[in-house]
């Protein structure tokens, strides 16, 4: 029995998978560069880190213009935040993007009213490809106690897909979405080549994990990439409900 096990043993050893692996050290599957960038963390997460770009200090918006006339955007800054004014529209950045990371903190009023989809609504468009309401929209809405079609509370990409779970916190409290946004690409026929994905944490919470956009967000019908765009504004939507305006705070971003 011995002497079958050891001829077993020298036929392997003299295979050339084996003889491969000889050959082969750790050494050879080690790289050093590229050396990743050297990156320092926030205090918290919700913190923007060393190469984030400020979208919103809490004390001016000059780095967000008015989506109606591009002019500078009105809505109203204090006390380290800045709320919708419904009677000026909606604002968007000033600088483009196409794959980033993003943090943004929005509060409900706690003296909202209204149900349904006019109680705190609003919406952040992760990509704006024009005027109105054009572009890929999350939702922004009480969801707390509020009930809506699922597609439309907060957290869901509007009218595509409904959130993971409801992280919804009660109005008056702050809350946040942490999301890494993978822009759409297109050929050079405007055909599409790799749709928008989108992963979103709500309050520390996944709620969207890598879901494929079906293109731009559409109020009636159904979505598709119609027309090819390249790098996009993001953009906050002031809604015409007539519920209390909602407020923004800490808004950063990460180029990819």
């Amino acid at each position: 029995m011995k002497k079958h096990i050891i001829i077993a043993t020298l036929a392997l050893a003299s295979s050339p998978f084996f003889a491969v692996q000889a050959q082969n050290k750790p050494e050879d599957t080690e790289f050093y560069t590229p050396v990743p960038a050297v990156v320092t963390p926030g205090t918290t997460n919700g913190n923007a880190p060393s190469d984030a770009i400020i979208l919103f200090n809490g004390k001016d918006l000059n780095e967000w213009v008015s989506v109606k006339d591009n002019g500078p955007a009105k809505w109203i800054v204090k006390d380290g935040a800045v709320t919708v004014d419904k009677s000026t529209g909606n604002i968007e950045t000033k600088r483009k993007f196409t794959n980033y990371q993003l943090h943004i903190e929005w509060q409900i009023p706690a003296n909202i009213t209204g149900e349904g989809q006019a109680r705190g609504n609003s919406g952040l468009f992760l990509a704006s490809t024009g005027s109105g309401d054009a572009g890929y929209e999350l939702q922004i809405l009480n969801s707390y106690t509020n009930k809506t079609y699922t597609n439309g509370q907060a957290g869901s990409i509007y009218k595509q897909t409904t959130p993971l779970v409801n992280a919804n916190r009660k109005p008056g409290e702050w809350q946040s979405y942490d999301v890494i946004w993978t822009a759409p690409v297109f050929n050079e026929d405007g055909s599409l080549k790799s749709p928008a994905k989108v992963t979103v944490l709500f309050n520390g919470v996944l709620i969207q994990n890598n879901f494929e956009l079906k293109g731009p967000t559409q109020y009636i019908g159904k979505a598709s990439y119609a027309k090819a765009h390249g790098a996009c504004p993001i953009k906050l939507q002031a809604h015409g409900d007539k519920s209390e305006p909602i407020s923004f705070r800490n808004i950063w971003i990460r180029e990819l």
